[in-house]
């Protein structure tokens, strides 16, 4: 399928609008839109809670169970803190306005298993680009077993999957690290991408060279030198991940999968109405808005349509700027969707996913 354009190219009004504003904004307080010091220090804690407990653990520091387990546990906030509020934004090159600050603090997305690469295309690309449109979001395109759009294929074990969903979300860091990087890689190159000379067979060894790496440190080299028995290593290290995975998989989400949100397919001619600040507006929601330390842990995504707006701008700056983005929303007639608390958020997640296992498709 190829993916769909939008019917108008040009900025809309309100696009024109906000760009101005945000612009305005950033040129009276005098200030960058990349990171700040708190963001820094953010980076700095991050990266010591994923780095220091695995260090512990390959020390020999972890002679009982229960100190193993607290430290893989610490180890797997410490990888959600650098997926959500480290590797995201460096990707996206709002961390510096250095490209090679943020190529390398990309790279701690690599330290964590996963792929850079890969990210890149999903995510900025195809999620971006596309979010909520079934085919073209990459982020919905869901195993048979979870159904995330109204236009998706229904099976009956849907029924259940507002109850087992949270199952997976907490395996996917795992399904990551081990084969979703390689499938996705390649599926990506049949539509088109990593077709420079030689790009697509670099990635590959770069890909499985991180892998190595990772796996080396975080379960072989505990194999060795834990006193344990190696199950219980390896269970430790499972339980690590399913910190990792419930934790970035559900405020990821919560932010699209929910009633209030639409879920646009294109018409005949491949094209979807309005123009790609509309559609955002329309697929995107924000949640715990009054969360100042949540939304400082969790990387700025509880504020998910000033990211989808503001790509290119450090999310330190979200808060702030999402007054300029209800205001400006409510002057031109634009939906602006948020959710009082992360409770309420996951409650309406739950509703939506329980409505998608009993609805029919919208297309078929």
């Amino acid at each position: 399928m190829k993916n769909p354009k939008f019917a108008k190219r040009g900025g809309s009004d309100f696009s024109r609008a906000l760009k101005t504003r945000v612009n305005q904004y950033f040129d009276s307080k005098g200030i960058s839109k990349y990171a700040n010091k708190s963001m820094i220090a953010k980076s700095v804690l991050m990266l010591s809670l994923f780095v220091v407990p695995l260090l512990l653990i390959n020390l020999g520091m972890a002679s009982s169970p229960w100190q193993l387990f607290l430290l893989y546990f610490i180890g797997g906030l410490g990888m959600a803190g650098i997926g959500m509020g480290i590797m995201h934004d460096a990707i996206h090159g709002s961390y510096s306005r250095n490209k090679t600050v943020n190529r390398y603090m990309g790279y701690t997305m690599n330290l964590v298993g996963a792929s850079s690469a890969v990210w890149r295309i999903q995510h900025n690309v195809l999620h971006h680009t596309y979010p909520n449109i079934t085919g073209s979001d990459d982020d919905i395109n869901a195993p048979f077993f979870l159904r995330f759009s109204p236009n998706a294929k229904r099976y009956v074990l849907h029924r259940f999957q507002f109850i087992y969903a949270w199952f997976f979300y907490s395996i996917s860091t795992i399904s990551w690290v081990t084969t979703k990087d390689f499938v996705r890689m390649n599926r990506y190159r049949k539509m088109g991408f990593l077709n420079k000379r030689n790009e697509f067979q670099r990635e590959i060894s770069i890909l499985i060279l991180w892998k190595l790496v990772y796996y080396t440190f975080a379960l072989v080299l505990p194999l060795i030198v834990v006193p344990l028995a190696p199950w219980i290593i390896i269970l430790a290290f499972i339980s690590m991940h399913l910190v990792t995975g419930f934790l970035i998989s559900t405020i990821f989400q919560v932010a699209h999968i929910m009633p209030s949100l639409e879920f646009p397919m294109p018409d005949e001619n491949n094209t979807v109405s309005g123009d790609w600040a509309m559609h955002q507006m329309a697929t995107t929601t924000n949640f715990a808005p009054r969360g100042t330390l949540f939304s400082w842990l969790i990387g700025g995504l509880n504020y998910q349509v000033e990211h989808h707006l503001l790509p290119n701008i450090c999310h330190v700056h979200y808060k702030n700027l999402s007054r300029i983005v209800a205001e400006t929303a409510k002057e031109f007639g634009m939906p602006y969707h948020c959710q009082k608390t992360f409770c309420s958020a996951i409650w309406n997640h739950i509703k939506m996913l329980r409505s998608l296992g009993k609805t029919v498709p919208v297309s078929t």
